[in-house]
């Protein structure tokens, strides 16, 4: 088994300089990283000298970190009141005019139907309402959403049940969640982490950005655009909402809503060409712009307020119809104003406001101070460990601390492919990863000595080594691999972080211990030819 072929040792050789070559990059400066890629003369493909770099994470390189969550109430009550609307539908369908019209629950609504008659008619389209919750993973589980109940007086409610609510503010949360990326990318950091934590939390974490207000401010607001027209009155079906160019004097709003922000295709920030403002161009799709068109067709000389989470804005007066499926927000914005509006237009409103439970920024300094503990502890741990390999296995062992040295460049090499966030968690990993590998040289060469106490050769004791110890080496990092799975499908943020490099490095000592520590020893036995292993 020492003896290699020439295309095995040519891939061996070229899987190790690859790996390491790719692990070079993170051992530089960004300006170096940049200079070295400007250097490339243009006939070079970029992937021939890798460039990228691991990402370090918030404890290393500092940033911002938010734990935000969904503000359950809020949700509830904007759930009921568009359950209000569907009720209010099925009525007017029916035909049919509820006693005292319907009424708000904290969870869902209300409405009283006296006639028998009527309730008939009602009745089977309300339960149309009640939808059962399905599961990704079981299907229909047979619950339904919401619960009908029927008093003898006529009285009918209809609520979220617990576990439709729970359904809903999953759903909520999880395309929060997108709506969040989308507007993080748009900021344009790097490698943000940002997952679920619990039912209703979202934690938000970018390394390298130290302006958390802003980050509060682009993540905090449900950007809910809304095109509504002026009322004449504030009697009616209207709203009453603070207007910006009034001082936040409330204007009287038509509750009908034109157009929504979710017809919008396109935001862009942009500056007046009469006043030199900042203004946020925008475009809508073909539905969109059919019903802005015929809107502003109807309504020529009368305002247009244009409403950004129940604040108006702006209030324009339509001057012409507006055909063309395009138009321009102003008010009195600032340049960065006008950039994150369009950020939040571009990436949608949130399906749920949320609120702030916790924040805190890390500075550069304190993320500085622990990459130099990473940096420590790393060259600690690795010159004990090949002060224990040389110590008890002379040669053998400088061999050993060679192989997993090869094995953690390997290890930086993957990390900078798969562009995997780096943390302090991860640091542990690795080193917990270079105990292992060493573990897995401990076993082979204690199987090479115990072959060569009993009296067999040089080249036998070393074959049977790595044979007799195979087994032990696989079941052992197996089940470690599975635990750092584990570790990874259910754990979060840092605990993720460790389980990543602990797995990668699980399959890269496997690697090194059965390939590079092999062909090593064999390269020695070749030229040295010893009669037999001593330690």
């Amino acid at each position: 088994m020492l003896r290699f072929s020439t295309p095995k040792v040519v891939a061996i050789v070229a899987t190790v300089l690859i790996g390491l070559l790719l692990a070079v990059p993170s051992m530089m400066s960004a300006d170096q990283r940049l200079a070295l890629r400007q250097s490339l003369p243009g006939w070079v493909p970029s992937w021939i000298v890798p460039t990228r770099a691991i990402v370090l994470g918030l404890d290393l390189q500092g940033g911002s970190h938010v734990l935000l969550e969904v503000d359950v109430p809020d949700f509830m009550r904007t759930q009921a009141t568009q359950l209000r609307d569907d009720v209010r539908r099925v009525f007017r369908e029916a035909r049919v005019a509820p006693q005292g019209g319907i009424q708000l629950l904290p969870r869902g609504v209300q409405v009283r139907v006296t006639d028998a008659d009527d309730r008939e008619k009602v009745l089977p389209r309300l339960r149309e309402l009640a939808q059962p919750i399905s599961n990704a993973i079981l299907g229909q589980t047979g619950a339904r959403e919401i619960e009908i109940t029927e008093a003898p007086d006529g009285l009918i409610q209809l609520v979220y049940s617990e576990e439709g609510s729970r359904e809903r503010i999953r759903r909520a949360a999880e395309q929060a969640m997108e709506v969040l990326r989308r507007r993080v990318d748009a900021l344009g950091t790097t490698e943000p982490n940002i997952q679920r934590q619990g039912a209703d939390r979202i934690l938000v974490q970018v390394p390298g950005l130290q302006d958390p207000q802003r980050l509060k401010e682009i993540l905090g607001r449900t950007a809910k655009l809304e095109f509504r027209l002026v009322a004449d009155q504030p009697t009616g079906d209207v709203d009453l909402l603070p207007s910006r160019d009034a001082g936040g004097q409330r204007i009287p709003v038509e509750r009908r809503v034109i157009v929504e922000g979710a017809d919008l295709t396109d935001a862009q920030p942009a500056f007046d060409q009469r006043t030199n403002e900042p203004i946020v161009n925008f475009r809508f799709n073909i539905r969109g712009a059919q019903r802005f068109g015929q809107a502003t067709t109807e309504n020529v000389g009368r305002p247009l307020a244009i409403v950004l989470d129940n604040e108006v804005i702006s209030a324009p007066r339509i001057q012409t119809p507006i055909t063309g499926g395009a138009g321009q927000i102003s008010g009195r914005f600032t340049v960065q104003q006008a950039n994150d509006l369009a950020v939040l237009l571009r990436a949608g409103a949130l399906p749920a406001k949320l609120t702030i439970v916790e924040e805190r920024t890390v500075g550069p300094g304190l993320g500085q101070d622990s990459i130099e503990a990473g940096q420590l502890a790393l060259v600690v741990g690795t010159l004990l460990v090949a002060a224990f390999m040389i110590g008890t296995y002379g040669f053998l062992g400088f061999i050993a601390v060679v192989a997993v040295l090869i094995n953690v460049g390997l290890i930086f090499g993957v990390l900078s492919v798969l562009q995997a966030t780096l943390t302090l968690p991860g640091i542990a990993g690795i080193l917990l990863t270079i105990g292992m590998a060493v573990d897995s040289n401990v076993l082979i060469y204690e199987r090479i000595r115990e072959e060569a106490r009993l009296g067999r050769s040089a080249a036998l004791s070393m074959d049977q080594g790595f044979v007799r110890a195979l087994g032990t080496i696989v079941d052992a990092n197996f089940t470690t691999l599975l635990a750092g799975a584990i570790l990874f499908f259910l754990g979060t943020g840092p605990v993720r972080g460790f389980a990543v490099t602990l797995s990668i490095g699980i399959i890269t000592t496997v690697f090194t211990a059965y390939t590079v520590t092999k062909l090593l020893l064999a390269t020695w036995y070749r030229y040295a030819r010893p009669k037999a292993i001593t330690f």
